[in-house]
């Protein structure tokens, strides 16, 4: 008997399993702000070179006076604004100064120290180590840095929970994300916050994997697709929380030590959550595996005999290698086209998340609305998928995000300032699509790779995503190769130009709808034959008429 047929028995989705999935529900939920955490950490406002010797100097004019030290010290840009990272070095003795106390013959010179707009954050990291200017690329760094976190974090804790259960794995990288997000909050320095940032990360992402992993094996067969999308359309609730507490603290280290201290109760949660009984069953532990099920289906209401549990068949054990993704031509330039697709879903998803600095507007407006539009980017797949298929949906999501972010460069360079509200909103069109093709790919690939090679090939398409996401900070501080807001559209086109890209390479993808899943290597070959095709006709017809037959 195969092992889902006990759901069968005890309850697919009983009273016993949604209190175990309102558990992973609260966890999953609070480890989604840590995920976009530099945002407000990392974020930084206007700022300008300190004054020589002026103690109580701020951004903030304080009178004619300070207006006065400001146009002799503090150089203009091209754009007429102050100068970020130069003031003049004057020489008293030969200065000039114009009407307007600038001088006139002063050298400029690199400054050491800066005065912070604290209208948006009151303080920042980024205010804290002064990680501006020649330092600037230290915020880029320390994002990507994160994501290497999730990279190794995904392989890491991955086997621990093959090796020592999905319990213990969970109770460890709930303790393990606590502590390390409690460190960042007391960082003296940037190396250590980038060390506590990397132990998050890792910790992070192993708790989503693990919680995702004990509420699919809870959950009968037939409800699985459904805990999985709920799963998915609460994600952006974390990054409402995170938004209340960032606009009310407006403090770097309040935000973090906000983010952490959910993670506390979740110790006590933990004693109520068991473990998965696929696992204990696979690890040679069918007693605990019994008595787990017989408990889960008391609560449930079911009566159940001890019999149920002989011959419990769990499967072949999947023995797929990496090398076996690219062992025919077909499948190889399959694999190549979803690895793309996956690190650009991941690259514009992230890159608009973390970096709603470098679009016009409020920066709390605009990351509540780089949030909210994950709930309908989550769901318009649901019908459309079914509808149009997965190739046709993946397609218009990657063409019409790119055409939105491309669209950017119009609005830039041809629309008036007081306009450019049109420029956030095609950017949240573009975050909008990059959410729905995320959740398309994830079913594409799931149903390309065929089922020897299945997990090996989701595994390493998240490896792409992971890359995607390190690369995106860098992307967006391309904003800067051009002062102003023209330099806005440079990231938003780059995003675009790569959804483009990756929405034509998804056209010679074979369409996954109504098709029979690829079991062997031969399958995946075969898989756009007319007899393969023909042969799912005949199933999913078979299908049909069975349940007319029924009903």
């Amino acid at each position: 008997m195969e092992f889902d047929a006990i759901f069968k028995e005890i309850g697919e989705f009983g009273l016993y399993q949604k209190r175990n999935y309102f558990y992973i529900l609260f966890a999953w939920i609070i480890t989604g702000p840590i995920m976009v955490l530099s945002v407000f950490v990392m974020g930084s406002q206007d700022y300008r070179c300190h004054i020589p010797g002026l103690q109580n100097d701020s951004y903030a004019v304080q009178g004619k006076q300070h207006t006065d030290l400001i146009h002799k010290f503090i150089p203009l840009d091209s754009d007429g604004e102050y100068d970020k990272c130069y003031l003049y070095n004057i020489d008293r003795s030969k200065a000039v100064f114009d009407n307007e106390s600038r001088p006139i013959n002063a050298s400029k010179i690199k400054c050491s120290a800066w005065v912070y707009d604290q209208t948006l954050f009151h303080q920042t990291f980024v205010m804290k180590e002064n990680l501006v200017c020649d330092n600037k690329y230290k915020v880029s760094l320390s994002k990507t840095i994160f994501f290497a976190g999730v990279l190794i974090g995904s392989f890491l804790f991955g086997m621990c929970s093959d090796l020592f259960g999905r319990r213990k794995t969970l109770l460890f990288c709930i303790a393990f994300e606590l502590a390390s997000t409690l460190a960042l909050a007391w960082s003296f320095n940037y190396v250590i916050y980038v060390v506590f940032s990397f132990c998050s990360g890792a910790a992070c992402v192993g708790v989503f994997m693990t919680t995702f992993v004990l509420a699919m094996e809870w959950v009968g067969p037939s409800q699985r697709t459904n805990a999985g999308l709920v799963l998915g359309f609460t994600s952006p609730l974390g990054g409402l929380y995170l938004e209340l507490i960032a606009y009310f603290t407006r403090d770097w280290f309040w935000t973090v030590i906000g983010s952490a201290v959910p993670f506390a109760p979740l110790f006590i949660l933990y004693w109520f959550l068991p473990e998965s009984p696929r696992w204990l069953y696979g690890a040679g532990k069918k007693e605990d595996a019994c008595k787990l099920l017989v408990k889960a289906a008391k609560y449930n209401g079911k009566e159940i005999s001890s019999k149920l549990f002989d011959d419990v068949d769990l499967g072949p054990k999947q023995t797929g290698k990496i090398w076996m993704l690219f062992s025919d031509r077909r499948l190889g330039v399959r694999t190549v086209i979803i690895f793309y697709n996956w690190m650009v879903a991941s690259m514009v998803f992230y890159g608009l998340s973390l970096n709603t600095g470098i679009l016009y507007g409020d920066y709390y407006i605009n990351f509540l609305l780089v949030t909210l539009v994950e709930f309908p980017g989550n769901v318009i797949p649901l019908p459309m998928i079914e509808r149009l298929g997965r190739i046709k949906s993946h397609f218009i999501y990657m063409g019409f995000g790119g055409l939105a972010c491309l669209s950017t460069i119009l609005t830039v360079n041809y629309v008036g300032k007081d306009l450019q509200y049109i420029t956030t909103a095609l950017a949240m069109l573009g975050k909008l699509f990059a959410t729905a093709a995320f959740a398309t790919i994830y079913v594409l690939s799931a149903e390309l790779f065929p089922t020897a090679i299945r997990n090996i090939g989701m595994g390493s398409s998240s490896c792409w995503a992971r890359v995607g996401a390190m690369i995106s900070p860098f992307i967006a501080d391309t904003a800067d190769l051009v002062r102003g807001t023209a330099g806005t559209a440079i990231p938003l086109s780059i995003f675009g130009g790569a959804c483009l890209f990756a929405a034509g390479l998804t056209l010679i993808l074979p369409e996954t709808l109504h098709q029979l899943l690829p079991e062997t290597i031969e399958d995946g070959k075969i898989f756009t034959t007319k007899e393969y095709k023909e042969k799912s006709k005949r199933y999913f017809q078979e299908i049909r008429d069975i349940i007319v037959t029924k009903f």
